[in-house]
């Protein structure tokens, strides 16, 4: 009987033995963790670094966000100003040539008969027409008399003349250039010089 009670006795004290060290080197490691956490926690200056950090990525999102809002609206401001442009950039251009259709109104109105009084309406429609073009620098080439360019001339025909070869003779329709820029070249007949007389 004596034995058994030994060693249940032992067992009993080694079993408190071990206990003892588990809650030992729990205290120990709980005790490393807080020192852990006391050493890696952030000091006052630390926080206020922080603070100042985010308060700034706060600032430089929200100067982001009203940039691109901003580049938005330009966006969307410049797409209706283009549209406004297709639309209404001949609006000066369509109201001058109001000017020259009541000159042909007129010239329509003009009695049976006279023709004086019609020619003389074409005459000043004719003449408002040019001083409207001239206003949106639409200028008209006559190319008679002057030296064969193809870069302002069309030649339709070349054909003999007392005139030196390569002089426009004659000219079927003027040429216009807008801003300098060649709209429609003059159609014009270009001479060949002087006929060649026939050999006998």
């Amino acid at each position: 009987m004596g034995e058994p009670n030994v060693g249940r006795y032992k067992l009993r004290k080694a079993t408190k033995k071990k206990e003892q060290v588990r809650a030992e080197n729990g205290e120990v490691e709980q005790a490393d963790a807080v020192d852990e956490l006391e050493a890696g926690a952030p000091g006052p200056e630390a926080l206020d670094a922080l603070r100042v950090a985010q308060d700034e990525i706060a600032g430089l999102k929200d100067k982001l966000l009203r940039a691109h809002a901003e580049m938005d609206n330009l966006r969307k401001r410049s797409q209706r100003d283009v549209a406004d442009a297709h639309k209404f950039g001949v609006e000066k251009f369509a109201t001058a040539l109001l000017d020259v259709v009541d000159n042909l109104e007129r010239a329509l109105d003009v009695e049976q008969g006279n023709e004086a009084g019609l020619r003389e309406g074409v005459r000043l429609t004719l003449d408002s027409w040019h001083g409207m073009m001239k206003k949106f620098e639409v200028e008209r080439i006559d190319a008679v008399g002057e030296t064969f360019d193809p870069h302002k001339h069309e030649a339709l025909s070349q054909i003999p003349s007392d005139e030196p070869e390569g002089t426009v003779i004659n000219q079927h329709v003027a040429g216009y250039t807008l801003h300098g820029r060649l709209m429609r070249p003059a159609k014009v007949l270009v001479s060949s010089g002087p006929a060649k007389a026939d050999k006998p």
